[in-house]
């Protein structure tokens, strides 16, 4: 059954972003939406863009969660304790998305995937802590450590990996262009690359690269972190929780410190950007981790257990609101603008 399980999800997440490379660098897949909020003219107003990002980014930010809680509840441990551990987790790292890019990069407008993955990653062990504290008073009722760094790895994985589609969506996180790799590089890239269109995309207005071949960094790094997490959860649901929790962080950080070398966006000053000294503080702190900290015993899991928790109204009504509130906190452009005008088609009164 786990391995059912998982080839179908595989294969379902293969043919979304299949066709997220498709289609999400065209030009009429950034806005999906335009609210009127201020009256600038007779017959104008000025729109209030909401993106596809945020959309896609609350996609993502459910599917993670979502596979949180199998793997979570594939322990026996009680829904709530779960929930409260997402709670403080999304309350610590959304904030601190787009303040981290305030301190790194300078700019007020805009989030840190990077930023936030390390400081989950650091705190993670702490919040697991916090919670268990909480529920002391609750006999049989705890979280075991590993396992739940595990699960929440896994879900991180997931999370990133299906979040990189909404920067193909934005233009943002953007390659190289090919043109100007080394040889082999643009042998490879020119038959596999990315060409965005719409004033709009980051890659234009800040790259001026519009119509360009492009590295795909943001879909090398889906695939990668998605096969990741995959290979993580195989490894989970056979017991191996300190292999799912090593594998999944090394090597997502890993690729992390890799592919900003593959990136042409600003990344802040510096050779090496602060982004990748995090994600190679974070490798030390994990492999520190995993040293020093003894595995606790822990049930094997039992997926048919954990697929449950999504039969949940509770549940399914707890994803629907985190993924609302995530949209509407990523999904709001700062950074475009529209005028909007009205009007009535007489020949169909």
């Amino acid at each position: 059954m786990d391995e059912c399980l998982i080839g179908a999800f595989g294969i379902a997440l293969a043919v979304f972003l299949r066709w997220a490379f498709k289609t999400l660098p065209g030009e009429g897949w950034q806005i999906l939406a335009s609210l009127p909020v201020v009256k600038t003219g007779p017959a104008t107003w000025q729109g209030l863009n909401v993106t596809y990002y945020g959309l896609l980014i609350a996609f993502a930010v459910v599917v993670a969660n979502a596979v949180m809680l199998v793997l979570m509840g594939a322990l026996h441990v009680p829904l709530w304790p779960i929930l409260v551990l997402q709670l403080m987790i999304l309350l610590v790292c959304l904030p601190c998305a787009r303040l981290i890019a305030q301190l790194v990069e300078n700019k007020q407008h805009t989030l840190s995937i990077g930023g936030t993955a390390f400081l989950g990653i650091v705190v993670a062990p702490l919040l697991v802590w916090v919670t268990n504290e909480v529920l002391s008073s609750h006999a049989g009722v705890g979280l075991p450590l590993i396992p739940t760094l595990a699960a929440m790895s896994i879900a991180y994985a997931f999370g990133e990996g299906l979040g990189r589609v909404a920067c193909i969506s934005f233009g943002c996180c953007y390659g190289k262009p090919v043109n100007s790799t080394e040889p082999w590089a643009q042998k490879l890239f020119n038959s596999y690359h990315f060409v965005f269109y719409g004033k709009t995309k980051k890659v234009s207005y800040e790259g001026d690269m519009e119509g360009n071949k492009v590295i795909p960094v943001q879909a090398l790094t889906s695939v990668c972190l998605v096969t990741v997490g995959l290979i993580s959860m195989l490894a989970y649901l056979k017991g191996y929780y300190a292999t799912a929790l090593g594998t999944s962080l090394l090597i997502t950080q890993s690729w992390r410190a890799f592919s900003e070398t593959l990136r042409a966006d600003w990344r802040g000053g510096g050779r090496i950007s602060a982004y990748q000294v995090m994600a190679m503080v974070s490798v030390v702190c994990v492999v520190l981790f995993l040293l020093a900290i003894p595995a606790d015993p822990a049930p094997r899991a039992e997926l048919r257990h954990g697929m449950l928790f999504l039969w949940d109204p509770a549940v399914f009504l707890v994803l629907a609101g985190v993924g609302f509130a995530v949209f509407v906190y990523t999904g709001r452009s700062t950074v475009t603008s529209a005028q909007l005008t009205f009007h009535v088609v007489r020949e169909k009164i």
